[in-house]
């Protein structure tokens, strides 16, 4: 594993970038089908599907492959796109960005900087203060209600 020095938040908070490596066959035994789908080989679940779409309250969701605290939910606001969308994440460094040029397109996609899990896509159409958003499979995702 490599290592860099979290920030003092960062280790509070549950965001400390110190990577998470697996083999294969250790994420398939760690994660649901589903979820290895989504995080290790970047799929996307259906529009509307995903359990964390409406989630109401306070509480932080998660990185569901390593845990990473990665958006809080006063950054959590309706899109319409059918997944869950964020204006921002928890801190700066927690979230990596990848041009993808998959399906005849360009979008950046998002990954969890921690252990690369695949979250979805920023696009720069959200509303302010950031102008963006993280459009964000539910199945990437856990919602933890304690952490606010």
């Amino acid at each position: 594993m490599s290592t860099t020095e979290p920030t003092a938040a960062q280790t509070s908070r549950n965001t400390e970038v110190t990577n998470v490596e697996m083999t294969d066959a250790e994420w398939k035994a760690r994660l649901t089908p589903e979820r290895y789908a989504v995080l290790r080989q970047k799929g996307t679940e259906p529009a509307w599907s995903g359990e964390l779409l409406h989630v109401e309250g306070s509480g932080m969701f998660t990185c569901a492959g390593c845990g990473a605290d990665l958006f809080p939910t006063d950054a959590k606001f309706e899109s319409g796109s059918g997944w869950p969308s964020f204006t921002r994440a928890l801190a700066d460094g927690i979230i990596d960005e990848h041009v993808d040029r998959s399906f005849g397109m360009s979008r950046t996609e998002i990954t969890c900087a921690r252990c690369g899990g695949h979250l979805g896509h920023v696009f720069p159409d959200g509303p302010a203060p950031t102008g963006l958003r993280y459009c964000v499979n539910s199945l990437s995702l856990e919602f933890d209600p304690a952490k606010d």
